[in-house]
């Protein structure tokens, strides 16, 4: 009788193994960038009020995606959704944003050795950075809601935002006076890059749902005893659609392979010597033809 109990209690203790390690889910993410207002660049002449608009309406679909995130027990898999689009839509200004937002890439992250690894496009070259997970020091609230059936509780982080991530940028405050100045000199050609700037540090809030027993969520979010449902940094806002457990097809969750592999600190670094480059060959250009920026 003894023997018989305790065949039984090593089967579900070997039956519960197995359920965690075949454990899997899926959830899909909507994310949402506030598109910049380009109103400090009034003062440019080549700038019209068209190409204002379609510039604007353009960085607003850039700045809306769909991300796909599977993960299990210890590692995740973050990537956008792929859609086809119709010829004409991937015009030279969305490349250029595009580019300059890292080119997408799967995102991934591994909670046990606490490293991730991201493959990035950036200015037609591939790179594969691999490093550790930020520490992200989460003060956990008391406040709730509900996300898709899910109780979510709340956790903020204050960070210091990635100087290669195009949507900390937020744009400078116009000073009337010296748009004054600037039209009365004479001098009204503004560069791209001199309307906007990156605040020092940012504060993010999490609502994250411990009926999901994973410290997963969505880019490099992560470390909070379950799994991240919303994100928003004030700007950005990244809220779960939809979760599918324990799904009949498995995804596979493994890192990317391809490019050149480099730590993240070299790749910031390479980005942001080629954005300032970019941002001295634009300043003080003189006006060609104006070109129309399409949607």
């Amino acid at each position: 009788m003894k023997k018989t109990i305790y065949y039984m209690f090593m089967m579900l203790v070997c039956t519960q193994i197995q359920a965690q390690k075949d454990f899997q889910g899926m959830a899909v993410y909507e994310s949402k960038t506030q598109a910049p207002k380009f109103e400090g660049m009034r003062g440019n002449r080549d700038i019209t009020p068209e190409m204002k608009k379609n510039m604007e309406e353009g960085m607003k679909k850039i700045l809306e995606k769909t991300f796909i995130l599977n993960f299990d027990k210890s590692a995740s898999i973050y990537k956008e959704e792929e859609k086809l689009e119709a010829p004409g839509q991937q015009n030279g200004f969305r490349i250029m944003v595009g580019s300059m937002m890292g080119g997408g890439g799967t995102f991934y992250k591994d909670v046990k050795t606490k490293s991730y690894t991201v493959d990035k496009e950036f200015m037609g070259k591939e790179f594969l950075v691999i490093d550790s997970l930020p520490k992200l020091n989460w003060k956990l609230e008391q406040e709730t809601k509900q996300i898709g059936g899910y109780t979510c509780y709340k956790a903020t982080v204050v960070k210091e935002p990635s100087k290669t991530d195009f949507r900390n940028f937020r744009p400078k405050k116009t000073d009337d006076k010296k748009e004054e100045a600037k039209k009365t000199s004479g001098e009204t050609k503004t560069n791209f890059a001199d309307n906007f700037e990156m605040p020092k540090e940012i504060l993010v809030t999490a609502w994250y749902t411990p009926e999901i027993p994973v410290n997963q969520g969505p880019e490099n979010y992560w470390g909070l005893p379950g799994l991240i449902l919303e994100i928003n940094d004030g700007t950005t806002t990244i809220l779960c659609s939809k979760i599918v457990l324990n799904a009949k097809d498995k995804a596979e969750i493994k890192p990317s392979k391809k490019g050149k592999v480099i730590s993240q600190k070299d790749y910031d670094e390479t980005v942001i010597k080629k954005m300032e480059e970019f941002r001295e060959m634009n300043r003080g250009r003189s006006s060609g033809p104006a070109q129309t920026i399409g949607r």
